[in-house]
């Protein structure tokens, strides 16, 4: 892990700005949206999360609101979003890439980035056949919440293969990639102040460091960023408009154990 300087150098930087303290987190049970969630609130911020099962969140991460229901219904995503100053997405269809329009069992676990080696990806398994929408139709209703309350800000968790051409990326991952395409096109058309981070792989046995290389627009530099550095970032964005409107791409070489 880092050092304790380290870390606390990095909740520093990611600390809430004065206009930006009630965020509501989608997607905070999973690998990148727990640690996101932690660090949030060891910043001081006032997290609002939107969960199907609240068993999924563990005892000693405690958000300012826990709202049970699912992105697909607007309604949810509405109650999550109201009274909020920004939000971060971090959907994921967990291990199904075929979903349409439904979300995969709790138990299962994918992070908001495919985009490792083949070896690590136990989704690679037959799946049945069908379009991924989970993502982008969630998305649309986070869209529609927070255009009727009045909220701009939002960071959105993508992936590195959106910078790749389609026709590149491996068969069995098109139909996620897809559905983020389809997300980045509903936020681009919203009008919304949105952050598009498109991370490579991400490593769950990383630490926190707050020292990455961010580079818009292109994916230069190693393929792996952690799961809190990743959060860090999400965190970051929200104290500056510098990334809005713009595709992100983090990394960093971590030392080898």
């Amino acid at each position: 892990m880092a050092a304790p300087a380290a870390e606390a150098a990095a909740a520093a930087s990611a600390a809430p700005a004065a206009a930006c303290r009630k965020i509501a987190i989608f997607g905070a049970t999973g690998m990148t949206g727990l640690a996101t969630l932690a660090q949030a609130i060891e910043a001081g911020y006032q997290v609002t999360v939107l969960v199907r099962d609240p068993g999924r969140l563990p005892p000693e991460l405690r958000p300012a609101k826990v709202v049970v229901g699912d992105v697909l219904s607007l309604e949810d995503v509405r109650h999550a979003v109201k009274g909020q100053d920004a939000v971060i997405v971090i959907l994921g269809t967990r291990n199904d890439l075929s979903t349409s329009g439904r979300l995969p069992p709790p138990a299962a676990s994918f992070p908001c980035s495919p985009l490792q080696p083949p070896t690590l990806l136990p989704f690679l398994l037959p799946l049945p056949a069908g379009p991924t929408t989970m993502m982008s139709e969630g998305t649309r209703n986070i869209v529609a919440a927070m255009k009727s309350l009045g909220l701009r800000k939002v960071v959105v968790c993508l992936s590195a293969f959106l910078m790749w051409d389609l026709d590149k990326v491996p068969a069995k991952l098109r139909p996620v990639t897809e559905d983020h395409i389809r997300m980045q096109q509903i936020l681009k058309e919203s009008g919304l102040d949105c952050v598009y981070v498109m991370p490579p792989h991400i490593a769950g046995d990383q630490p926190l460091t707050g020292d990455y290389t961010v580079t818009v627009d292109t994916s230069s530099g190693s393929r792996v960023i952690s799961k809190h550095d990743l959060g860090h970032f999400f965190l970051k964005c929200l104290t500056t408009s510098e990334y809005d409107g713009k595709n992100v791409y983090l990394s960093r070489h971590y030392p080898k154990e």
